[in-house]
């Protein structure tokens, strides 16, 4: 457990680093035993120690002596109890993808690199209050069938089998809500088809990502 702490931190720094999230901005978890190891309510990723990573049960129990979760835990709880998949998370206020979301709109189709999320487009879930179990059901919904999505004014989310991957799809959404926003300035993009998208989530499958 010493070592996944340890990658949460290593990951937790890289939001930083990698300008993701500025300061103690969004969260990072990992599945762990009947539960999962999430970072603590508050706190510069900068300053973390081991000891600072929260566990939190899947029925929602922590040790408040051990630490305060994220503020933002429940959908974190709620992943990882409606999608067996996801083992490890990666929530982001990053620039372009908060941009985007900020218009209550998805990212259609307009580069095949959509797909990487897991469908024909990425949807953007409606907004709640951050912490609340509104916000989970509203994520959980805008994910059925992909592996990220955006949240309506608040930035995106983004799971996988292992933080490495989690945290490279986090930066591809960045990256092609980046384009998506470059791309309008050339006026409206044109929209692949979802009979073409259906081709590139077959290829997509076989993509080795991390």
């Amino acid at each position: 457990m010493k070592n996944l702490r340890s990658e949460i931190i290593k990951y937790s720094k890289m939001l930083n680093s990698k300008k993701l999230s500025a300061l103690r901005s969004g969260n990072i978890s990992s599945r762990h035993k009947d539960g999962f190891l999430i970072t603590p309510s508050g706190k510069k990723y900068s300053v973390l120690k081991n000891n600072d990573i929260v566990f939190v049960s899947l029925d929602g129990y922590f040790d408040k002596k051990k630490g305060i979760p994220s503020s933002e835990w429940k959908f974190h709880q709620d992943i990882y109890r409606n999608k067996k998949e996801a083992k490890a998370i990666v929530h982001a206020h990053s620039t372009c993808a908060t941009a985007v979301s900020t218009h209550k709109r998805g990212i259609p189709p307009f580069h095949y690199m959509v797909a990487m999320a897991g469908g024909h487009d990425i949807k953007c879930a409606k907004y709640a209050t951050f912490g609340t179990r509104e916000l989970s059901k509203n994520i959980l919904k805008a994910l059925k069938g992909r592996k990220a999505c955006l949240i309506a004014n608040h930035g995106q989310i983004a799971f996988e089998e292992n933080l490495s991957k989690a945290f490279e799809l986090a930066e591809e959404v960045e990256n092609i809500s980046l384009q998506y926003i470059t791309s309008h300035k050339l006026g409206k993009p044109k929209i692949l088809s979802i009979k073409e998208m259906k081709k590139v989530l077959s290829k997509a499958k076989n993509y080795k990502r991390g």
